[in-house]
């Protein structure tokens, strides 16, 4: 088996000493960078409590040459989000708590929520009513530039806001709508309807496909119209919060 994935691979194959061995390394890619999305997550809210930019922050401190720059964000997907939990229960299995992992996962799984929460604060301050808002979610996937919908956070955020207000529209390219209705009986649009501008409250920027890029997000906002990047993708001039 090596010998025919060597065949095939650029970069060859690393050949672990056993099944238990393998297994375990590939685990801990992903809770790793789970538990560090966590930290940057726990950061963002605590600077978004103190008024201050995340992004900028993490900016800056990349300029120093040992620091890991991660981003703040939603952890969905099948892997990242769901193999941290094989981890947690073999270790409580071996009489184990690992608490920064389990952390790590509360949190992660929260942001959604924490999110949502978010834009419903800025509503307020900015007088937008919001049980009669229009907001348009951009993307559902669980990341960028994928069609791939499982355990995607972006629901959360979806939730969080239905609870106050039915008019959310989603808009993504990359999606199967008949899936999406199917799973999460949501509809979702594919392409931008020409209603659409100027008829928005709030726009969240939840997903970075390339697509979105060539959006005027401006045009398709009210006048007092709020725009939350979550990704930290978009121009900061076009940005009313970000993450």
């Amino acid at each position: 088996m090596d010998d025919l994935y060597n065949s095939i691979l650029v970069n060859g194959t690393y050949r672990a000493s056993s099944i238990r061995i393998a297994e375990a390394s590939k685990i801990i890619e992903n809770t790793q960078r789970d538990v560090n999305i966590a930290l940057m997550n726990e950061l963002a809210k605590i600077f978004n409590a103190m008024g201050i930019d995340t992004q900028e922050i993490i900016d800056a401190a990349s300029s120093k040459w040992n620091f890991i720059k991660f981003k703040p964000g939603l952890v969905g997907g099948h892997c990242i989000s769901v193999d941290p939990y094989y981890l947690i229960e073999k270790a409580k299995v071996y009489g184990v708590l690992p608490r920064i992992m389990m952390d790590a996962r509360r949190l992660n799984d929260g942001m959604g929520y924490y999110i949502g929460g978010q834009v419903l604060r800025l509503m307020n301050k900015r007088g937008i009513l919001v049980k009669n808002a229009a907001i348009l979610i951009l993307g559902i996937t669980f990341k960028e530039n994928c069609p791939d919908i499982r355990n995607t956070k972006v629901i959360d955020v979806y939730l969080a806001l239905h609870e106050y207000t039915a008019n959310i529209m989603f808009l993504d390219p990359w999606a199967d709508a008949k899936t999406v209705e199917q799973i999460y009986k949501i509809k979702i649009h594919s392409r931008i309807d020409p209603s659409w501008y100027g008829a928005f409250d709030v726009i969240i920027s939840a997903v970075a496909h390339e697509e979105f890029k060539r959006i005027d997000i401006q045009s398709l906002l009210k006048e007092n119209g709020i725009v939350y990047d979550v990704k930290g993708n978009l121009d900061r001039k076009v940005v009313s919060a970000r993450l």
